[in-house]
């Protein structure tokens, strides 16, 4: 049997908000000593779970524990840049108990100037981190409970004006990412979903294009789109079908592929393709270049790919398709995203209502 088995050790015992705490050391000198930096960590937040501990810590444990199993990683990836670039710097040294709302107000009214988007972000982020917080017992209220949101743009996607349709379509005939600008436009795909599209899932007798996986964000890896509504059967429009008849290759090769590499496109490579493709686009229509640079823009700065997507649901809607089956084909979870587009007045869609109104006056 070894000697060490019974060594004596030392305790010292201390209390901290009602709680019994101890340390143990070789000598009674070394246990005080264990205990006296063990209370100085509990006070100062550094350990334990509890209402003392610092803001940074408690967010950091309420995302690995509460988010990051349960969320995909590019939600995960803006949790983190909303606690390690926002929250953090502001009131992460303090106790997780002694935040008041009127600091978490402060925090978002620091952020004014960013759009509505991202300060409702920022506010569900601090409701739910503190809501948890409370949920645990650890705080005697949420101070996330009631924060209120400052004016702000809201900067939604639109969809491209009929000059800016007939820019795009004009450079699409000759661009090397025509066929996959003109999918976004006549599909309504999103980005990622393209990225995953091979080709047997184009049923050219049929004419439907088969959505039923995308590319995970911020990975490489291939999964269901982006939710269950995601999974979905869109007409191949006339205005691509020949183009893509032309392109098909093998069933499980990729549609859209890198054009030097020939291998399915990285969110880097399709973000290099579409930057491409809006440089020529811009110098298309006037852009100033200098040294090759562009130095006087002629093009929305505003315009992105998903102003694609927006505009196949604004034909949608001009061309009468009811607002249940854009939903379906748009992929959206909630038809309340879809109304947000449908409510978007166009010339089509007053001239078709002025039409409505002129016949019913004549019956």
């Amino acid at each position: 049997m070894s000697k060490d088995v019974h060594k004596k050790r030392y305790r010292s015992t201390f209390y901290l908000n009602g709680k019994r705490y101890e340390a143990t050391g070789k000598n009674q000198r070394e246990a005080d000593q264990k205990a006296a930096i063990k209370r100085d960590k509990l006070e100062r937040g550094e350990v334990g779970i509890s209402g003392d501990m610092s803001v940074a810590r408690w967010a950091e444990e309420w995302l690995e524990t509460y988010k990051r199993p349960f969320v995909g990683e590019a939600q995960y990836r803006n949790y983190c840049t909303f606690i390690n670039g926002v929250i953090a710097p502001a009131i992460g040294a303090k106790k997780l108990k002694d935040i008041r709302d009127i600091e978490l107000q402060k925090i978002i009214n620091s952020r004014i100037g960013y759009s509505k988007s991202n300060l409702n972000k920022l506010r569900h982020a601090l409701g739910a981190i503190f809501k948890q917080a409370h949920i645990s017992r650890l705080i005697s209220h949420n101070p996330a409970e009631y924060l209120t949101i400052p004016k702000a743009e809201d900067k939604s996607r639109r969809a491209i004006t009929p000059d800016e349709r007939k820019q795009i379509l004009g450079l699409a005939k000759t661009h090397y990412a025509g066929l996959w600008i003109k999918t976004l436009l006549f599909t309504g795909m999103r980005p990622n979903e393209t990225r995953a599209l091979d080709w047997k899932h184009i049923n050219f007798d049929k004419r439907i294009i088969r959505v039923e996986q995308a590319m995970k964000a911020g990975t490489k890896e291939i999964g269901p789109p982006k939710s269950s509504s995601g999974v979905r059967d869109i007409p191949i429009s006339n205005a691509i079908y020949d183009d893509l008849l032309s392109a098909k290759g093998q069933p499980f090769e990729p549609v859209f592929t890198q054009p030097t590499t020939g291998k399915r496109h990285t969110k880097n490579s399709m973000d290099c393709l579409w930057r491409n493709f809006k440089r020529e686009l811009d110098i298309s229509i006037g852009a100033v270049v200098y040294r090759n640079q562009i130095v006087e823009s002629k093009l929305a700065p505003d315009i992105a790919t998903y102003c694609l997507r927006h505009s196949f649901c604004t034909d949608l809607q001009d061309a009468g398709v009811p607002i249940n089956m854009a939903r379906y084909l748009m992929g959206h979870s909630d038809i309340s995203i879809t109304a947000k587009i449908y409510t978007h007045t166009t010339d089509k869609a007053i001239q078709d209502a002025a039409n409505k109104i002129n016949a019913f006056a004549d019956n």
